[in-house]
């Protein structure tokens, strides 16, 4: 019995775009995280980057559960000795919701090459718009 792999022009890429009004932080990017990495095909290899471009609309409308809106930080660093920054969630919303979802599902890709090429496939917008509509997204039901 042999065992079939994929090489990269049989790889075929889709690209769904998903709607996180009312949605949870968590569950909601764990949804995207498997769809980036192309674990819902039944081709998936964990060592290629089989998966879809997600499209992530309306981040501002995102929300977390308990008290993580008061509680929940953001850690950033310059590389310079004491130039350590933490903004809570609420200023992080007022300012670049984007970065909530990106940040979240950037924690549940792998640290390495490839995880750096799937969060190239990651598209999130704060509203409605987005650039893409010539790719014809499917709608993601999560």
């Amino acid at each position: 019995m042999k065992t079939k792999t994929l090489k990269a022009h049989e790889i075929t890429r889709d690209w769904f775009i998903a709607d996180a009004a009312g949605k949870t932080l968590g569950r909601f990017s764990s949804e995207v995280a498997q769809i980036l990495r192309g674990k819902h095909k039944p081709t998936f290899s964990p060592h290629l980057n089989m998966g879809d471009f997600v499209v992530v609309v309306n981040a501002e409308k995102i929300t977390v559960s308990g008290n993580k809106e008061t509680k929940k930080e953001y850690f950033k660093h310059s590389g310079y000795p004491g130039a350590t920054t933490f903004t809570d969630f609420q200023q992080m919303m007022k300012t670049h919701p984007d970065r909530i979802i990106t940040s979240a599902v950037k924690g549940m890709l792998p640290k390495n090459r490839l995880g750096r090429q799937l969060m190239s496939h990651l598209k999130v917008y704060a509203g409605e718009e987005h650039p893409h509509a010539a790719q014809n997204p499917k709608p993601l039901e999560i």
